[in-house]
């Protein structure tokens, strides 16, 4: 006696197949559920990694040192004594209490926490010599020897600058401005500025031509200003609370550390390319509850420019950016210009960026002297008031200093917006220029809506744009 029929068994062989299909379904549902909360659960891992910092129960006022509130006397070497003697004690908290102190430059060592008691102002030097002898460090993403960043540390561990305080770098149209070269920030015809053939064409060269980083010498006699907070090379490094104002050029410029953590920081400054924070060949980095209110991007995520930045082939990687405010700047979250080492894993969630100076709120930026990629950016919950161009702007074109063409195609591809509410949104909601030869790829916009854009998209040279409920100007995309 048979058991079934073979009609009844082709039943059961097509049930068993579409019970298979569909559990195979609700498992590929489950996993891209799953895989679109994993990659914010990324983040948090990043976080998660950058230790808290601890510092021995040890303080040093530099009052004791010697120093005097009066914002005329030079506390240089108050502080630097207090910062010494802090470090060789093993570690501790170096304390600016409240008043005005004028310094040179400030350089931290390992296990020290530099600390801005409320009322504290620190006042730089606006004398470019009290900025010698010259240091390893960095202009617009090639290495040099240069006058030394306003606050400096080099190739050490645990250090942090706290507090509720204020450096204000005094610059201004009469001192390092001037030398960015353009009339709004006092320029003067016929007076020495950076594009002369002996200041960048010359680091140009040189970093073309791999010349030592010890044979890049510049400082005095040169005209490039020098950067306001630099950790080179540091491991575990922490900016917290204090303010930042006046800046002569990038203000808070992590390069290649590792472990980096400002929160809570405010940068009000409106000079030339005072960028708020730009990590540069830096990884593992936590940039949270800040203020930018600058006169270029509000943060500018970097990895070396031409050259350069091959040679130190070192991506940065494993960003988080959030909880912040941007006002002005010409950009809200920003990978490149220099990013010739590439940039990866970049997570940006819960900000706002609202400002009429506002330029853009993500941009990618790099052309074919540059190279380098841009992979796997997410952007989640941002509110935006307004800005002036584009919510998103991605250009492989982009150029400065004159024609930027060469032999290095970049390549930008996942990039992602989700959960986006913007109220006035330019001129484009979304303006995008890749190459013939490099199309930008997988850009997916995720419950974003857009108004008041004067154009809703300008896309060239790029995978078609994956929309998922998201409105530009009203209309379903």
């Amino acid at each position: 006696m048979k058991l079934t029929t073979p009609s009844f068994a082709y039943s059961i062989i097509c049930l068993s197949l579409f019970s298979l299909i569909f559990s195979s379904c609700k498992i590929k549902g489950k996993d891209k559920e799953k895989t679109e909360t994993d990659v914010f659960s990324k983040a948090d891992e990043i976080i998660s990694s950058i230790k808290v910092l601890e510092f021995p129960d040890n303080t040093f006022n530099i009052l004791d040192f010697g120093a005097l509130a009066d914002g005329e006397t030079n506390n240089s070497e108050a502080i630097k004594k207090a910062i010494a003697t802090c470090n060789k004690a093993g570690g501790g908290k170096v304390i600016i209490p409240s008043g005005k102190f004028l310094t040179g430059p400030i350089h931290l060592k390992s296990n020290v926490n530099l600390h801005l008691e409320e009322g504290a102002e620190v006042l730089f030097s606006k004398n470019a010599k009290d900025y010698l002898p010259v240091v390893h460090t960095s202009y617009e993403g090639q290495e040099l020897m240069n006058y030394s960043p306003l606050i400096y540390a080099y190739k050490q561990n645990n250090i942090a600058v706290t507090g509720k305080g204020t450096f204000n770098g005094q610059a201004g149209t009469t001192n390092w401005w001037p030398w960015c070269g353009a009339e709004r920030y006092g320029h003067l015809k016929d007076t020495p500025q950076q594009k002369d053939d002996h200041n960048l064409p010359r680091l140009w060269e040189m970093a073309e031509n791999n010349t030592p980083v010890s044979e890049r010498i510049f400082g005095e006699g040169h005209q490039l200003r020098p950067l306001f907070i630099q950790p080179f090379e540091c491991e575990n490094v922490l900016i917290q609370g204090v303010t930042f104002t006046n800046a002569p050029f990038w203000v808070i410029h992590p390069i290649k550390c590792n472990y980096v953590r400002v929160e809570g920081v405010t940068v009000s400054s409106h000079g030339p390319n005072n960028d708020g924070c730009d990590p540069e060949y830096s990884k593992n980095v936590h940039i949270n509850k800040c203020t930018f209110d600058t006169g270029d991007d509000c943060i500018a995520i970097k990895s070396g420019r031409n050259n350069d930045g091959r040679r130190v082939n070192i991506p940065s990687e494993n960003i988080v950016v959030e909880n912040c405010d941007m006002k002005d700047g010409h950009g809200g979250v920003v990978m490149g210009s220099e990013i010739s080492a590439g940039v990866r894993n970049v997570y940006v969630r819960n900000c706002k960026m609202d400002s009429p100076e506002l330029d853009r709120a993500i941009r990618i930026k790099t052309n074919t002297l540059r190279g380098g990629f841009v992979e796997n950016v997410y952007v989640k919950n941002i509110e935006v008031g307004q800005v002036k161009e584009s919510v998103l702007r991605i250009n492989l074109y982009y150029a400065i200093y004159g024609p930027q063409e060469g032999d290095f195609m970049p390549v930008v591809k996942n990039i992602h917006l989700q959960d986006i509410n913007v109220e006035n949104g330019g001129k484009y909601g979304v303006l995008i220029k890749g190459r013939p030869q490099s199309f930008v790829k997988n850009v997916t916009l995720t419950n974003v809506h857009i108004k008041n854009a004067e154009t809703d998209l300008s896309v060239e040279n790029s995978e078609p744009i994956i929309f998922k409920n998201t409105t530009i100007n009203g209309k379903q995309y």
